[in-house]
């Protein structure tokens, strides 16, 4: 026998270790079962019994993440990502429930709304913290798994369920909210309902003056794809949902630029697309990275 097929026959079937590793995390032991789930799983990739330290990790991940051990839990997730990559396993439905299924228990860390007094402060303070290591976990978690599915079989961007979930998480947990990078992962997403829904909120505890440049930030990044549909459904759905909540739709002239910059486009119109940028610089200069997204004209 070479040494190669010794070197697989020596691994257990993968159960049994997966079943010795959840006693010792129940028990407490995570430390000690964090070693353990990567000293193991690194035998069955070197054994290339891929699939064994796949389950291996994914129940780790699922297990450390679930008991509130989010570094642990989120360097597994990683690191299953990077046995799909060693194996070279195909993007395909079954892998990304599996990503999904680990993303699902990734902590969301509710934040104080009062701070009374000095305890108010530690909890918030504590909070912070714990809310910044959650979103830098799944954020390594979710851009991996993006990079994975770009080139073992997604669309070039990577599949839009994960853009969708990390921009939602990215959205839900930041102290220091990015819209810019919200709206990158959404527009490469597949979900504009909850694109819409996200702006809706956003506008609704934004500073003055930041709702439209959020509204135009969003179609123009749909635009330099080359995603006019996009860009309309996301507008469609937008005055949608503001309406059904009774609320007022910003009226300033980068929307109306946004507005009429959709008409011209459907229309392949340069010249009233040259005169449109001319009208209406004062606004798009609000935001200078405006300038440089280039729109398909």
């Amino acid at each position: 026998m070479s040494r190669e097929k010794l070197r697989r026959a020596a691994l257990p079937p993968v159960q049994e270790n997966i079943d010795k590793l959840e006693k010792a995390i129940n028990e407490g032991n995570f430390y000690g079962a964090q070693q353990m789930y990567k000293s193991i799983s690194a035998r069955y990739v070197s054994a290339e019994r891929y699939s064994e330290a796949l389950d291996l990790l994914e129940s780790g991940a699922c297990l450390q993440l679930k008991h509130g051990q989010v570094t642990c839990g989120a360097e597994l997730a990683v690191l299953f990502v990077d046995t799909l990559v060693k194996g070279k396993i195909p993007y395909n439905e079954d892998i990304l429930d599996r990503v999904r299924k680990i993303y699902e228990v990734f902590p969301k860390v509710p934040l104080p709304s009062n701070m009374l007094d000095d305890e108010d402060v530690r909890e918030f303070t504590e909070a912070l913290g714990a809310a910044k290591t959650c979103l830098e976990g799944c954020s390594s978690f979710l851009r991996a798994a993006i990079k994975w599915s770009a080139e073992f079989g997604a669309s070039r961007n990577g599949d839009p369920q994960l853009h969708a979930m990390l921009a939602e998480y990215i959205y839900s947990e930041s102290t220091e909210l990015n819209m810019a990078k919200v709206s990158y992962h959404f527009v490469r997403g597949n979900n504009p309902k909850k694109f819409a829904s996200t702006l809706v909120n956003f506008m609704s505890k934004c500073y003055p003056d930041e709702d439209d440049i959020a509204i135009a930030r969003a179609v123009l990044m749909y635009l330099s794809m080359g995603n006019l549909r996009g860009a309309n459904c996301l507008m469609d759905e937008l005055k949608r949902q503001v309406e059904s909540q009774e609320l007022d739709f910003p009226e300033s002239d980068l929307v109306q630029f946004i507005t009429f910059l959709l008409l011209t486009l459907e229309r392949d119109a340069l010249p009233l697309f040259n005169m449109l940028k001319m009208n209406y610089k004062s606004s798009i200069d609000r935001e200078p990275a405006f300038n440089e997204f280039p729109t398909g004209m």
